[in-house]
C-alpha cells in the first residue's frame, strides 16, 4: 500500500471470531471498528459448550491450526482481563461400534503423525478414566490436550481488550449495506450510522452468507442448528470432555450422520451441571428447541453414560453453526471485490480456532506475511467450482 497510514478496518460480527480479529488488530495499533447486530456473543459463541477439542480436527492444516490455537489459550488466560476459565482437562472420543473403532484407529494414527498426543484405549482403560461410562462401549481415544473454556467470557475478553487498545466496538447496530466504489469497499451502512472502511471483514458467523449477499457475492455458509441440554448440578460424574466417534463421522461425512445419528458431546461444568449436545440440523435460521432433538440427545448420551438417569434437565438452548460444504472455514480476501474479506464458516470449531484465526487474519489484513499459509481456506475455492459448472 502506498499510503503510510494503516487501513481502516470494519469487522461485521461480534462473536468469538470477530472479536478475536479486532483484538489482534488493535494490539498492532490498527484502526478497527467492530459492529455487532445484538449483544456481543449473542450468536453461536454464546450458544455452545466450551470444548477446545483436538481429536475432532481433521489431520492436516485443520489440526495444526487447532494445536497452535490451544497453545495460545494459556497466554490469553493471562492477557485478557476476564477469566476465560481455561482448563486442560483431557478429552475422550467414545467408540460404540466396530466400524467406528476401525475408523478411529486410522484417524488416531494420522493425528499422531502430526504430533498430537493421543492414544487408543480398550474398554477397561476407558472405564478406568471415566468409571461412569457404559461397560458396553468398544473403547475410546484419549488426549490430555483437550480443554474447556467459557465461550462467552472469551468473546467479551477479546472485545474488552480490543477496546482498551482503542478499537471501537459498536453493538445493537444492524448492517444495512456495504458501500463500494469502483469495485472497492468504502464503508458499511448501519442503523447507527455509516462507517468508512478500506477493508470490511465478514465475521458474521452463520449469517455470513447473508452479509456477502449484500455485495452480490455468493458464499456457501449455511446455518446448521445445534441443540444443547443442561442438567441440574449433580455430583461429579465426568472428569474429561467426551464426544462420541459418531460426532467425528457426522462432521466429515454428513451421510453417516443420517444413518447413525448425529454424535454427542458431554462435559461437566465446575458447578456440576452437565452440558449435553448436540444436534446437527439444517433448518434455516430457526433457533427453537425441538422435543425430538432433545430426546435424541438424552437417549444417545444416556446410552454412553447411564448415570444420566439420576440427573434432571433444567434447560435447553440452541445455536446455529456456520457450516461450509468442505468443513473448513473461509478465511481471506474475496477476489471479486477489493477490500472484502471473509472470516467465517468454522462450524463447531470457532471457539477452539479463535485465537489463531484472529492472529493470522490480523496479519493478513495489515498486509503482513502469515506464518501459516491460509491458501486452503481461501474464499475463491468455491468460486472456481461454480464457474466450472457454467462453462
Amino acid at each position: 500500500m502506498h499510503k503510510q497510514k494503516l487501513p481502516h478496518i470494519v469487522i461485521i460480527g461480534g462473536g468469538v471470531i470477530g472479536t478475536s480479529i479486532a483484538y489482534h488488530l488493535a494490539k498492532q495499533d490498527a484502526r478497527v471498528t467492530l459492529i455487532e447486530k445484538k449483544d456481543l456473543a449473542s450468536g453461536s459463541s454464546g450458544a455452545c459448550d466450551g470444548l477446545v477439542f483436538m481429536q475432532s480436527k481433521k489431520p492436516g492444516i485443520h489440526l495444526s491450526l487447532a494445536m497452535e490455537s490451544l497453545n495460545r489459550f494459556e497466554n490469553l488466560q493471562k492477557e485478557l482481563s476476564i477469566d476465560i476459565e481455561f482448563k486442560k482437562i483431557g478429552g475422550m472420543v467414545i467408540i460404540e461400534t466396530e466400524g467406528e473403532y476401525r475408523a478411529m484407529k486410522k484417524f488416531t494414527k494420522d493425528q499422531q503423525a502430526i504430533g498430537l498426543d493421543v492414544r487408543l484405549l480398550d474398554p477397561s482403560q476407558a472405564l478406568e478414566k471415566e468409571p461412569f461410562l457404559s461397560p458396553d462401549i468398544i473403547g475410546s481415544t484419549f488426549s490430555p490436550l483437550n480443554a474447556q473454556v467459557n465461550p462467552i467470557n472469551l468473546t467479551l475478553g477479546f472485545a474488552l481488550a480490543a477496546k482498551k487498545n482503542h478499537a471501537r466496538v459498536i453493538d445493537h447496530a444492524r448492517v444495512l449495506g456495504i458501500r463500494t466504489k469502483n469495485n472497492q469497499v468504502t464503508g458499511v451502512a448501519t442503523t447507527k450510522g455509516n462507517f468508512d472502511a478500506d477493508i470490511v471483514v465478514n465475521a458474521a458467523g452463520s449469517m455470513a452468507g447473508l452479509v456477502s449477499d449484500m455485495v452480490g457475492i455468493s458464499m456457501p455458509v449455511q446455518p446448521r442448528r445445534g441443540q444443547i441440554v443442561v442438567t441440574h448440578a449433580g455430583k461429579p460424574v465426568l472428569s474429561h470432555c467426551l464426544i462420541s466417534a459418531k460426532y467425528i463421522a457426522a462432521k466429515y461425512d454428513p451421510s453417516l450422520a443420517d444413518k447413525s445419528g448425529q454424535g454427542i458431546s458431554m462435559e461437566q461444568a465446575d458447578n456440576g451441571n452437565l452440558l449435553l449436545g448436540s444436534t446437527r440440523e439444517f433448518v434455516g435460521f430457526n433457533k427453537e428447541n425441538t422435543i425430538s432433538g432433545i430426546q435424541k440427545i438424552i437417549r444417545q448420551t444416556a446410552a454412553v453414560l447411564p448415570v444420566l438417569e439420576n440427573f434432571q434437565v433444567i434447560r435447553t438452548f440452541a445455536g446455529l453453526r456456520p457450516y461450509t460444504p468442505d468443513g473448513l472455514p473461509i478465511l481471506g480476501p474475496v477476489r471479486s471485490l477489493n477490500g472484502f474479506f471473509m472470516a467465517s464458516g468454522h462450524e463447531g470449531d470457532g471457539i477452539a480456532l479463535s485465537p489463531v484465526t484472529g492472529d493470522l487474519m490480523a496479519n493478513m489484513l495489515l498486509g503482513r506475511k502469515t506464518h501459516i499459509s491460509l491458501d486452503a481456506f481461501s474464499p475463491d475455492r468455491f468460486e472456481k467450482k461454480e464457474t466450472r459448472h457454467h462453462g
